[in-house]
């Protein structure tokens, strides 16, 4: 389960729109609203990123895609060892009996 958010979503879109709409630095925006300045930072980092303005970031939706991608690679993965290691399972049974006399 993620850690809880220390700051409201409404708070972050306040401060994403105070920079974009004012001009003013980040740093002078972070510190009205009680803001560490690098977490406003990121969040207008990813807000470009969304809005298509940055090609060196993942939008949000594809971050969130990314992460369901590899959950099921991760899922997937450990099916396919348990499968693997059923069927050596499996093989060895049929070779005993294979090599057991038959009455």
């Amino acid at each position: 389960m993620p850690a809880p958010r220390k700051y409201p979503d409404e708070l972050r879109e306040r401060a994403i729109r105070e920079v974009r709409s004012t001009g003013r630095p980040i740093a002078h925006v972070a510190k009205d609203l009680g803001i560490h300045k690098e977490a406003l930072r990121g969040w207008v980092r990813q807000a470009e990123a969304d809005r298509g303005k940055r090609d060196d970031r993942l939008t949000s939706a594809d971050q969130d895609e990314l992460r369901q991608l590899r959950k099921e690679n991760a899922e997937l993965r450990r099916a396919n060892e348990i499968l693997k290691a059923a069927s050596v399972f499996f093989a060895q049974e049929i070779d005993r009996s294979r090599t057991r006399p038959s009455r």
